[in-house]
């Protein structure tokens, strides 16, 4: 007798969301259903496009009453997809497990590494898990990068990361603009690039920050098996004289000399994340551990700019 494969049921929190998209997308193209979806904002017509038959709610409490509802009759969700401000996450992970269901959760995880403690000890509590969206992982050019770092085990390699993406004035006034909210330059725009630095060079063993204001951040990174320069930006003044005014946005990784392009391929890394969680090999707390503990660290470190090697844009900045 075949057994009959169940429909994997799925919540959204932050549906309007610059992020939710991508995650509808993965649900629809890995055979799940979007059931219901929450956000404080109702500019959510892109939910046509996959579920138009998803409840939605603008009020947090309404969509928790209808979430239980469905718990009650059997009817629960099996996951919940987490798309809210960075501050969120947190509590939204909290909300999905006391509702029986596994969280997806956007970078970053959470603010602080001693919210993943908490999540950690929740995750035992009720026999859920919380899986994090740690998509550069997955992407084919950073996987055959460690494959040829994990070659040479010995050797300590030279890297420059600079990201410049561009924003408008909305950004400063939007929750993004408020540190206590995002993290900061740092965890908002950086997280998924220092968690994929350390899954590619290993422990983080040192940190300087050499710059911190609203619209970028730089400093100096020592891995077990890398040292690595970085500047972030959200200012499109900081774009190099090449590509201004043709693109608004900047990523360059160069490793000892060569530069790895991997611009493209990031269009199915959410439904590639969501596939391998649902064969049960997501990214969990335990590797989200190290990204959080970086930008925590960037976050509250002292500035000290003429201490370690620096990134070759910081110049103007620190003279």
């Amino acid at each position: 007798m075949t057994s009959v494969q169940k429909t994997p049921r799925f919540a959204l929190i932050g549906a309007a969301g610059y992020i939710a998209p991508r995650h509808m997308r993965a649900i629809n193209e890995i055979g799940g259903d979007l059931v219901t979806a929450y956000d404080v904002n109702d500019s959510v017509g892109i939910i046509d496009s996959h579920f138009p038959d998803a409840r939605f709610f603008v009020e947090f409490e309404r969509f928790d009453r209808h979430i239980d509802k469905l718990h009650r009759r059997g009817d629960q969700i099996d996951y919940v997809g987490i798309c809210s401000p960075n501050y969120l996450h947190d509590a939204h992970s909290r909300f999905a497990m006391r509702c029986g269901a596994d969280a997806i959760c956007e970078k970053p995880l959470v603010l602080n590494p001693w919210n993943i403690d908490g999540l950690a000890e929740m995750e035992r509590e009720t026999g859920k898990r919380v899986y994090s969206i740690l998509q550069l992982r997955l992407h084919p050019a950073i996987i055959a990068l460690k494959q040829k770092v994990d070659a040479e085990p010995d050797k300590i390699h030279d890297v420059d990361l600079s990201y410049i993406t561009s924003r408008g004035q909305w950004y400063h006034t939007s929750w993004k603009g408020d540190v206590s909210k995002s993290g900061g330059i740092a965890t908002n725009i950086g997280v998924h690039f220092f968690d994929m630095l350390g899954h590619l060079f290993g422990k983080n063993i040192q940190s300087v920050v050499h710059l911190r204001d609203d619209n970028r951040a730089a400093g100096y990174l020592e891995f077990e098996r890398a040292r690595v320069r970085w500047f972030l930006s959200v200012d499109r003044n900081d774009l190099p004289e090449q590509v201004k005014g043709k693109q608004p946005t900047y990523r360059s990784i160069t490793i000892d000399g060569d530069e790895i392009e991997f611009s493209g391929g990031f269009t199915d890394l959410h439904t590639q994340s969501y596939q391998q969680i649902l064969a049960g090999n997501g990214f969990g707390l335990d590797d989200a551990r190290p990204s959080i503990e970086m930008v925590s660290a960037i976050r509250n470190a002292d500035i000290k700019p003429s201490s370690g090697e620096q990134h070759s844009f910081t110049q103007d900045y620190l003279k």
